[in-house]
């Protein structure tokens, strides 16, 4: 698949009765995600682990987002929510966790299960349950969103976005797990043909649950903008990339 450098400025204004799901929804960048595609005409499904907590973000949002119950974890829950949300166009793959650890010295091997059970096994069962309906949809998107901290291109060599003398061997847990999200990302693109457009957001720092008690990073809803974009993509935008936030592509 040969990929143009930017993302198109252009978005395909959602059809009447356009409807998405964003698993996370209820915090962070899914919440921003969710608030902005409900800006654009949206049915938004706000999915949560929780569906109290879901439910709250839900009714701060509007009419136009509506909770449901979704552990991406567990396949019960998922095949619950793919019988109640019925049809579907627009799939954001955004739940994620960061259980810490270190560079290979010092992370368990129960911290790389429990990133690998959400960021990948979690986007694959979701995908892969919502399939049919997103099969039926005139113009099926599906956004993960991954991180910039995954690509083997910047990790491999110096990059101005990171200091990568800092995190060198770092993170094993999460960004190795981005680093297979990407590569889902890439096959299913493969697998889905031209139809479908399957791409990955790199956000950025974020400010976010993602890490606890950080304050740095900048403001999830400038995130939420590209995958946005993505979610939106005009018919004939690519598809099986890695983007940034600003719309420049990440190499693998």
């Amino acid at each position: 698949m040969t990929q143009p450098d930017r993302l198109p400025s252009q978005i395909r204004p959602p059809a009447s009765g356009a409807v998405a799901l964003v698993t996370g929804g209820n915090s962070g960048i899914g919440f921003e995600i969710a608030r902005q595609l409900a800006d654009q005409g949206v049915t938004v499904w706000l999915g949560a682990r929780d569906f109290a907590t879901g439910q709250r973000a839900a009714e701060e949002l509007g009419s136009a987002v509506r909770p449901v119950q979704l552990d991406v974890t567990d396949p019960s829950s998922v095949a619950a929510a793919a019988e109640r949300i019925g049809e579907l166009g627009i799939l954001v793959n955004n739940a994620g966790v960061n259980p810490g650890g270190e560079d290979i010295t010092g992370t368990q091997l129960g911290q790389l299960r429990t990133a690998y059970e959400t960021n990948v096994f979690g986007l694959i069962a979701v995908t892969q349950g919502f399939l049919p309906a997103l099969s039926r949809s005139a113009h099926p998107r599906i956004v993960n969103v991954s991180s910039g901290t995954g690509s083997l291109t910047w990790a491999s060599g110096p990059n101005p976005q990171f200091d990568w003398e800092r995190v060198h061997g770092g993170g094993l847990a999460y960004r190795s797990s981005k680093t297979a999200a990407n590569a889902v990302t890439l096959f299913t693109a493969q697998a889905l043909g031209e139809h479908f457009k399957v791409n990955a957001l790199a956000p950025g720092l974020r400010r976010t649950n993602l890490v606890p008690g950080m304050s740095a990073g900048g403001d999830p809803a400038e995130a939420a903008t590209g995958a946005v974009r993505l979610a939106l993509l005009p018919d004939d935008g690519p598809t099986g990339a890695l983007w940034s936030w600003d719309g420049t592509r990440v190499p693998w």
